[in-house]
């Protein structure tokens, strides 16, 4: 049974006049007349049974039926959009583009991208690094952040968690043993501007003050981990972040606690990459990763 649809010059017509709030406008991006985009939406209110907008002289606005349907032509029109996408690029290199924060990417991510590389070929990754707010950045279809979206246009999932302990080299402990949370006095704590109340708070939880203790700053955290590997210092570690590092005795945990649970980390789509298939099986490979313990 054929389905009962408008015509699609009329959506076209009814979508970018709403869009631009102006049926000259809407005919300038289709390359019609003012007076073709108006005829078009006299005959879809016609065909409709009721009107789509209010005119105001040369502004339109849309009626709240009208606001209502755009919702729904825009999200069909936006699926439309991708399948034609697939279609054409079926076969070719795709690229994902993902924005991480710099720490996360160095120790968590990189060791891991071959994997999704093998696992779904024919993607080229484009990795860039920032801690800016995700609302002033553009050019990106997935990112990482220790915080869901910042708005109801993003789709977020939580991924993995992360707990802080401090860590520091053999060497460094073999000079000046660490044996409980006061013998920290005699030791350099490397601070990180990203993470600037990351001691303060863990020393709270330990129940003992930090103040008049010698320390160091760094603007990353990763470079802050790279100076506890080299012996500068004694560093907050972030697990499971500095696993690799754990394990092959480059940096080690002096202390057995208390490891204190930090922000989350999740993966964070804007809306116009939300429904992509291969940002959707990216999001789904972090979160396998995560569960894996890999």
């Amino acid at each position: 049974m054929p389905r009962d649809l408008p015509p699609f010059s009329a959506l076209r017509a009814f979508e970018a006049a709403a869009r631009h709030e102006s049926f000259s406008a809407a005919g300038d991006e289709l390359h019609v007349t003012h007076g073709a985009i108006s005829r078009q939406i006299t005959g879809f209110e016609a065909w409709l049974g009721k009107p789509v907008f209010q005119r105001y002289g040369k502004r339109v606005k849309l009626t709240d039926d009208g606001r209502r349907y755009l919702d729904t032509v825009r999200a069909a029109f936006d699926s439309i959009a991708l399948a034609t996408e697939q279609l054409r690029n079926a076969g070719a290199t795709r690229v994902l583009r993902i924005n991480a924060l710099p720490t996360f990417a160095m120790k968590w991510l990189l060791p891991r991208l071959s994997r999704f590389q093998r696992d779904v070929p024919n993607v080229e990754l484009k990795l860039s690094t920032s801690n800016a707010a995700l609302d002033t950045l553009d050019g990106f279809d997935v990112a990482i952040r220790r915080e869901p979206g910042p708005g109801p246009n993003w789709r977020s999932g939580h991924f993995l968690d992360e707990s802080v302990i401090p860590v520091c080299s053999p060497a460094l402990l073999k000079r000046a043993p660490i044996a409980r949370v006061e013998d920290l006095a005699r030791h350099v704590l490397l601070h990180s501007d990203t993470r600037p109340e990351g001691w303060r708070d863990w020393f709270a939880a330990a129940g003992v003050t930090m103040k008049g203790r010698k320390r160091q700053s760094f603007d990353h955290f990763y470079l802050a981990l790279q100076a506890a590997v080299d012996g500068l210092g004694v560093a907050l570690g972030p697990l499971p972040l500095i696993d690799d590092e754990l394990a092959s005795g480059r940096l080690v945990m002096p202390l057995d606690g208390p490891r204190i649970a930090t922000r989350s980390y999740w993966w964070i789509a804007p809306g116009a990459s939300a429904d992509d298939p291969l940002v959707a099986q990216f999001c789904a490979w972090l979160q396998g990763q995560s569960n894996t313990g890999a």
